[in-house]
């Protein structure tokens, strides 16, 4: 695993037994298993990634407002969501509604590089601003439409979808590289499923992941406002 300047903040952390119950309660108690991953979640300082006022319920067992209406996502799905990927080290990884920043920070210990959209321009430019203050110099953010993906800089290995499609998207399908993974919810608005597809040529093979919710993802893709209303 790669060390990473946000272990360095680890170091008399007010914090430690709150993340050590999290990983023990909410993970492995929960079925994580990939010891890559939970070295990851252990390695990052959460709290580093909420607003002030919710810097203590940072480990807890809930999503947690980050502004914009988005949210920072409860840390099983976010480890459920990395698990699934199957990452070694050496992949290239798109994540889809950078929010925070903080999974693309647990991608960036756990690939070789991350590129990570966020549709909303203040969210975008905090969390490039926090990653790069903590020393994720492999996370890229940009700013745009994530349900387009980023057709520039595809193929990807690993796409990671932080935000509720009504489909998987087939622009992001079609830059996942040949048996590269894609992991998005899917669903309604107030309802959905994990969905994990793997490219072999032309097919896609999906599995299931149990259900969850997110907010909505926005684009030409996704959803395009109206339709939650």
């Amino acid at each position: 695993m790669k060390v990473t300047a946000g272990s360095v903040h680890l170091q008399n952390d007010a914090f430690a037994e709150k993340r050590e119950s999290m990983l023990e309660r909410q993970l492995r108690q929960r079925g994580i298993t990939d010891q890559r991953v939970l070295q990851a979640m252990a390695s990052i300082p959460r709290q580093e990634f909420v607003p002030a006022e919710w810097r203590e319920r940072a480990y807890q067992d809930e999503p947690l407002p980050i502004g914009g209406g988005q949210t920072i996502s409860q840390p099983f799905i976010v480890a459920l969501m990395t698990a699934a990927l199957h990452l070694s080290g050496n992949e290239r990884v798109l994540e889809i509604g950078t929010g925070c920043g903080y999974q693309a920070a647990i991608l960036s210990c756990l690939s070789k590089e991350v590129f990570s959209v966020e549709l909303r321009p203040e969210l975008a430019h905090l969390a490039a601003e926090r990653l790069e203050r903590l020393g994720f110099a492999n996370v890229h953010v940009h700013c745009g439409d994530g349900s387009a993906g980023l057709p520039e800089f595809a193929p990807f290995d690993a796409i990671l979808v932080a935000a509720a499609a009504p489909s998987l998207p087939e622009p992001l399908l079609q830059q996942l590289s040949d048996g590269g993974r894609l992991i998005a919810p899917v669903g309604d608005a107030s309802h959905q499923t994990l969905v994990c597809a793997r490219r072999q040529g032309d097919k896609f093979l999906s599995e299931q992941h149990g259900g969850c919710r997110f907010v909505p993802l926005l684009g030409r893709f996704g959803w395009d406002g109206s339709d939650l209303l």
